[in-house]
């Protein structure tokens, strides 16, 4: 039976443990976001504002979700115009069938300067082969005829973008890019219109070619990093037949409500969640538990907004629109994941914040230095411009989302659903692991046979199991013969023992035997002053339960068994799954106790439960798993949610979460590395513009391929 309610009063704990929010009270599209320092300008104007209960960004689609009471949505864009970003309301029927005009854009701007440099070289070689006076000044005055509105129209994105933060009185990365660009132009200009011997269009146009090229994979990469929010709306769908007067009347599913009933045609995704009308059905829910085998299902039972009818058509009664279907809070726990960041994103947050200015301080120190040194404006000219594109946080800003993006939506292929934007980080801290027995190690309680129950017995019991949703209660109902449910008033919960209600004024009780008088210890059912009848049941372990924990064990990782069962039914387990330390008879505060004293005592703790008991120690444990099958406290306070019934999968959430640290850390000493290398290099004039270009896409590809190494830990 369920057991204690501390999840109740645990609530506000898991809340503070990481918020959690419904699905966002608005979300827009940001599209001239791209990096770091974009975010936290994004997210410390929003999170300013008073009605605004929390901003974040997510960088890899490009949108923010902004979470509060009476949100205006032409405040929070007119917000995000006085900071220099231009936004729009998100509307994700436009965003599933629209395509990328982005990548597109970059793609035309980068074939225009590819095209404009490889002419422009043309003429550089002739001029660099000899060809002088009359001659050098014709194919100067040709290629500033080619690279001047080549170099207009293809720096645009770099143009448009640091004239957006300069009017705002802000700096952004490509404040520098752009300075360099028109740097490299105007000096080459200059010369042209002077009559000097050299010019620079041909590096201005490289340099635009090998930043579009960076800019292009960039935004390609963070596309292909394909979203598990973005594919869960992918499912939802628009319209819906509605039953009226016993006709099928095709209607908007925003217009549906609860209650209302609904003809589902074979091969259609269900729109919203509810129950089955019809005497059977068969639906493939794979989007949700990851099993590809069909799932069978019968009047009564519960179907969920975007499963697919495999059977023939059937009908529904709505119970959850809108918001509150499963597909649409799944998705947005799923946002929200991909959405926080942990703390090495916070660092790189604050190191991209000073940069910019670093960035131009340092180009005028070169400057003036080497004026000072050589006399040489054209050569200091070089250095200052090399310095300004060599160091562009790039890199940087993508270390640890890049990483993160990743591995959640691997982690969703694989059956676990990442609540936490910090669990991955946590999980790899953790040490020792902490399982519940019931509905966790085991599946549902599976009754013997009941033969011994008469039929009012049976109409109770069924009426006290199915106002449980505990994996107990659910066995139960699976074993108990079809028939009536008995009419019982004042139903409640015992916390920890079961339930209990009246039935024509006599107390009935389902739950432990001891609770009930008996003399067993299991499950029993007692009506008025009758004597308990006990009805055995029978658990499974899950399905590679053995794998999951001889995995955990080979990552150096015990695991420990807390149980609110008895004695005998904890140890048979414990030894059938070769588990050695195991307590039984433990209440929900004993749980949560005995999990704070082992984080007092250094250790980092993986909680893994379902129960209302186990509740407060989810959201105490250093990181937390729970079955789908959980009951909703429990959900809500862990970090992680596993939607599949088979456990074999398990480590690899751990090493996944190992990696996903791991490629981080390495992910920002790229990055920083890189500026150590780098920096020093252009400061001593041994990088052209043409170079630095080169050294910084590369530094940006390089820290993105890196963590898609994460997509291949096994």
């Amino acid at each position: 039976m369920a057991a204690a309610c501390p999840g109740c009063a645990a609530a506000p704990t898991a809340i503070e443990h990481d918020k959690v929010h419904a699905a966002p009270a608005l979300v827009l599209s940001i599209p001239t976001i791209h990096c770091a320092a974009c975010i936290g300008k994004v997210e410390r104007k929003l999170n300013a504002m008073p009605e605004v209960e929390d901003a974040r960004v997510n960088l890899s689609l490009k949108q923010v979700s902004v979470h509060g009471n009476d949100l205006d949505s032409d405040t929070i864009v007119s917000a995000l115009k006085s900071v220099g970003y231009d936004a729009y309301p998100l509307d994700l029927a436009y965003l599933e069938t629209r395509q990328d005009s982005v990548g597109r854009n970059l793609l035309v701007r980068l074939a225009v300067a590819g095209f404009a440099m490889m002419n422009v070289m043309l003429f550089s070689v002739a001029i660099w082969s000899g060809a002088t006076e009359t001659t050098r000044d014709l194919f100067h005055l040709i290629s500033a005829t080619i690279s001047l509105p080549a170099v207009l129209y293809c720096g645009q994105p770099f143009f448009s973008s640091a004239w957006t933060a300069l009017r705002v009185r802000g700096l952004n990365m490509d404040v520098p890019i752009s300075l360099a660009i028109l740097l490299a132009t105007g000096m080459s200009l200059y010369e042209v219109m002077n009559g000097g011997k050299h010019a620079y269009f041909d590096a201005a146009l490289s340099l635009t070619f090998f930043l579009l090229i960076g800019r292009y994979l960039d935004h390609h990469t963070r596309s292909s990093v394909r979203s598990a929010a973005k594919q869960l709306a992918a499912l939802e769908v628009h319209t819906a037949q509605r039953l009226e007067n016993g006709m099928a009347v095709k209607t908007a599913v925003s217009s549906l409500g609860v209650g209302d009933r609904l003809l589902i045609p074979s091969g259609v995704r269900v729109p919203v969640d509810g129950t089955l009308d019809s005497p059977k059905a068969l639906s493939d829910r794979s989007f949700l538990t990851g099993e590809s085998a069909a799932i069978a299902l019968t009047s009564g039972q519960r179907v969920q907004a975007g499963e697919i009818n495999l059977g023939a058509p059937f009908e529904m009664t709505a119970t959850a629109v809108g918001n509150d279907t499963t597909l649409r809070r799944v998705a947005s726990l799923v946002e929200m994941a991909e959405n926080s960041r942990n703390s090495y994103t916070n660092l790189a947050d604050r190191a991209a914040r000073i940069y910019a200015p670093v960035v131009h301080l340092l180009a005028l120190v070169a400057f003036v230095i080497w004026v000072w040194i050589n006399g040489d404006i054209r050569h200091a000219l070089n250095v200052a411009v090399a310095v300004l594109i060599i160091t562009c946080p790039c890199a940087l800003g993508l270390a640890v989302p890049a990483v993160a993006t990743a591995a959640i939506g691997r982690l969703y292929s694989m059956g676990f659903l990442v609540k936490s934007g910090t669990a991955l980080e946590r999980l790899a801290e953790v040490d020792i692991a902490i399982f519940d027995k019931t509905g966790t190690l085991t599946l549902s309680g599976r009754a013997a046979k009941l033969d011994h129950l008469s039929a009012s017995q049976i109409a109770i019991a069924r009426a006290l199991a199915q106002a449980s949703d505990h994996p107990v209660s659910r066995g139960l109902i699976a074993a108990l013969p079809s028939g009536p449910v008995a009419d019982l008033t004042d139903i409640s919960e015992n916390a920890g023992n079961g339930m209990q209600g009246l039935y024509e004024g006599n107390a009935v009780r389902l739950g432990r035997g001891p609770w009930l008088g008996a003399s067993f210890s299991g499950l029993g059912l007692k009506v008025g002053l009758e004597d308990p009848v006990a009805l055995p049941l029978q658990e499974v372990p899950r399905k590679g339960v053995k794998t999951a924990l001889d995995g955990l064990q080979a990552l150096g990782i015990p695991q420990r068994m807390l149980s609110g069962d008895t004695h005998d039914a904890v140890s048979a387990l414990a030894k059938q799954l070769g588990v050695e330390d195991v307590q039984a008879e433990i209440s929900a505060t004993g749980k949560h106790d005995y999990l704070i004293q082992l984080q007092q005592e250094g250790h980092y703790v993986l909680m893994v439960g379902d129960g209302l008991n186990d509740t407060a120690s989810l959201a105490a444990a250093h990181a937390s798993v729970a079955p789908s099958t959980a009951l909703d406290a429990s959900r809500n306070a862990a970090d992680v949610v596993l939607l599949r019934e088979n456990l074999d999968d398990f480590p690899a959430l751990i090493r996944i979460a190992r990696a996903t640290s791991r490629l981080s850390k390495q992910n920002f000493a790229i990055a920083v590395g890189y500026n150590v290398i780098a920096v020093p290099i252009a400061l001593l004039g041994y990088a052209t513009p043409l170079l630095a270009a080169i050294a910084m896409s590369v530094s940006s590809i390089t820290v993105i391929a890196n963590a898609m190494r994460v997509r291949f830990v096994q």
